[in-house]
């Protein structure tokens, strides 16, 4: 027993260094940003978003989140939430996207201490969306990963950020949407 208490001990802290170790988006800056639709909710209302008509305005903030009502996806969901008016002073669409829990979005899309209702949240069930913009959870097959991107009115990738930490993401995604600006 007291020999496989290190042993236990290398496997947890293996684990743990994994977990907290940066995913990489495989979508590269320039890559073509693939079309989608998905069933939506913004404050609580469903509707169909799609892609190409959101690019019509602007550029799109398109982050994925492993789950609705997560820890993690709470505190992302409220820090986009706090900064939408700096995202829609740079015209860019900010959208969330999930594979998890879809069937708790328009709560979700609607709560305060959540989304708020001041940008939408889209389900993807199935992770097919997730799985073309090469953003599946690994530890969770079937999830999102947190991976975020800016794609540019031309469609294409202009930023991504993969991180599981929810801090950053915010951050990342206005910085890259100024920098379209300029």
């Amino acid at each position: 027993m007291a020999r496989e208490l290190p042993h236990l001990a290398v496997l947890a802290a293996a684990g743990a260094l994994a977990l907290a170790l940066p995913a990489f988006a495989a979508l590269k800056v320039g890559a073509p940003a693939p079309d989608f639709s998905a069933p939506a909710y913004l404050a609580g209302e469903p509707f169909t978003f799609r892609l190409a008509d959101a690019l019509e305005q602007g550029p799109v903030v398109l982050y994925f989140f492993p789950a609705a009502h997560t820890p993690g996806c709470n505190l992302e969901a409220h820090l986009f939430s706090e900064a939408i008016d700096k995202f829609k002073a740079q015209h860019a669409t900010v959208i969330g996207i999930t594979a998890g829990n879809v069937d708790q979005l328009a709560a979700f899309s609607k709560e305060t201490e959540h989304c708020g209702g001041k940008f939408p949240v889209a389900a993807d069930p199935g992770a097919k969306i997730a799985r073309q913009y090469d953003a599946l959870l690994k530890l969770k097959p079937g999830w999102s990963d947190r991976t975020s991107y800016v794609i540019s009115p031309s469609s294409t990738i202009a930023a991504a950020h993969s991180d599981l930490n929810p801090n950053l993401h915010v951050k990342a995604m206005l910085d890259a949407v100024t920098a379209l600006e300029k």
